[in-house]
């Protein structure tokens, strides 16, 4: 059950740096139940005030436990109810003001009442896919699917099911091994596009901050486009490293 920091006194400093962590530490809990959450999307969120964690004399980042609460709802807003920044902001200050507020639904909804989180039915599955689907739209066995989330290159929610662009991946995947490539060698692309990733969203972070309602708007959009044009970058360096002309 989670909860949202209160504020109040603590059982002193000593116990608060006790129970400080790092970024990586954080990165670490949050991972069981949210294996796509990178360094530099706490930052982000941190960037836009969602969590505000306390510094040491030499600037590093500390986190409390209610951080790390915090964090883990601000994810499960954005996953569960596919809510917008912005929005997730007014409903935290209107938990730290002590207020009861009811989720929207999304095919399905939770309700947090005095901080807590309290599941009311199941989760929504829209642009989900479940893994029966998954090997059948990838072609690949149950066998293949295991050794690639063991490499971090797939990864389920805690229901089992998988994001839209899952099945993208496994095809791509199975189409490399052909190749030779096993899924160990796959993992500097995977890390190669969690720092792509990060930098679109440092550059998209302003946007969604932006005082215009159409600046803001404009963000998912942009993103988008940086992505595609990251990946036309990626490829054109490929080539150009190979010596490789195609026409």
């Amino acid at each position: 059950m989670l909860r949202t920091p209160t504020g109040g006194a603590g059982n002193g400093t000593a116990a608060a740096r006790e129970r400080s962590m790092s970024i990586g530490a954080v990165l670490g809990r949050l991972r069981d139940e949210f294996p796509e959450v990178t360094i530099s999307k706490i930052r982000f969120l941190e960037a836009e005030g969602l969590v505000e964690p306390s510094r040491t004399p030499s600037g590093y980042r500390k986190f409390s436990a209610q951080d790390v609460e915090r964090l883990a709802l601000v994810l499960r807003m954005q996953r569960d109810h596919y809510l917008p920044l912005k929005v997730i902001r007014e409903q935290l200050d209107a938990l730290e003001r002590g207020e009861q507020i009811q989720l929207p639904a999304q095919g399905a909804h939770r309700e947090i009442v005095d901080g807590t989180w309290e599941p009311q039915c199941e989760r929504p599955t829209a642009a989900r896919i479940g893994r029966a689907a998954l090997l059948a739209a990838a072609d690949v066995s149950e066998e293949e699917l295991a050794e690639w989330e063991s490499f971090g290159l797939l990864a389920p929610d805690e229901d089992g099911a998988y994001d839209s662009e899952a099945a993208t991946v496994a095809r791509l995947v199975a189409d490399l091994g052909r190749f030779g490539l096993e899924p160990r060698h796959l993992r500097a692309m995977k890390a190669s596009a969690e720092r792509d990733a990060g930098l679109v969203e440092q550059i998209v972070a302003p946007l969604r901050r932006h005082r215009n309602p159409q600046t803001r708007a404009h963000a998912e959009a942009t993103a988008r486009e940086l992505v595609t044009l990251s990946v036309r970058l990626h490829a054109a360096l490929v080539q150009t490293a190979l010596g490789v002309r195609l026409h």
